[in-house]
């Protein structure tokens, strides 16, 4: 791999921009491409860098590399050099496979809160692939070692920011609901939960509702956060809280794996 791929690679994560990485991996007859080319597609499927062939093929991938990382999975597919009608459109006499490999940013979750519930979720998260920053007054840096950031300077939670793709979880027990629900509506965010009772859920989104926040609005949050495991402990709690994480990120059902026929 060359080092103008390499530098881009790093950028692209360090930017969290998701990307896709193509690689030749077989050339049967002629080809421009040799095996071991490698390119990187952005998130709107163009070229960024590297070179896997002409323009016709460099499309193909692209179309292919735009689907992977929408999906999130792997593909391998066979350009045809040959065929200019349905194939690549340039008569080159080869074939060309090329494995498209989507490189996704870690999903990033947002805790409003401090104490035993959201220490653990963070800790949790953390382990399945979370960036996690916690944004609460109260939080204090040596109780989240596995946070990515501690924001404590932030009362109306005017950092709160969710980007696409993001989860919230609002545990900060009344204090600073409706601010942080606020602006998290509001955001492209996945996935908005709020750890509460079922009467103090009600009452929050009530509020929202009165304040012009329309039932579809309403409709983003989880309220009550979780799954129903029967949670009492806080450890507990979050387990529930982060399974319908889980649950929401992997499109599963949710329901016991021995329901299943």
């Amino acid at each position: 791999m060359n080092n103008r791929l390499l530098k881009r690679q790093i950028e692209l994560c360090e930017s969290r921009e998701a990307y896709a990485l193509a690689t030749v991996v077989e050339v049967l007859g002629s080809s421009s491409a040799k095996p071991s080319a490698k390119a990187l597609f952005d998130e709107q499927g163009k070229l960024t860098a590297g070179w896997i062939g002409g323009g016709c093929a460099q499309a193909i991938v692209g179309k292919t590399a735009l689907n992977c990382i929408s999906t999130g999975e792997p593909d391998m597919i066979e350009v045809d050099l040959n065929d200019e009608v349905f194939g690549a459109g340039m008569p080159c006499g080869g074939r060309m496979r090329v494995y498209v490999e989507p490189v996704l940013p870690n999903p990033t979750l947002w805790l409003m809160g401090h104490g035993r519930i959201v220490e653990t979720l963070c800790s949790f998260a953390n382990r399945l692939g979370f960036d996690v920053i916690v944004n609460d007054a109260m939080a204090e840096l040596q109780a989240f070692p596995d946070a990515l950031r501690v924001i404590s300077d932030d009362i109306r939670y005017s950092q709160l920011n969710p980007k696409n793709g993001d989860y919230v979880v609002i545990a900060s027990h009344h204090k600073g609901d409706f601010d942080s629900l606020s602006r998290s509506i509001r955001s492209p965010a996945r996935y908005i939960a709020l750890v509460s009772s079922r009467k103090r859920a009600r009452l929050v989104l009530d509020r929202l509702g009165g304040e012009g926040f329309s039932e579809e609005e309403l409709g983003k949050v989880h309220a009550p956060a979780g799954l129903d495991l029967g949670a009492k402990l806080p450890e507990e709690i979050a387990l529930s809280v982060l399974s319908e994480m889980v649950m929401v990120r992997r499109e599963g059902k949710g329901g016991a794996m021995n329901d299943i026929r």
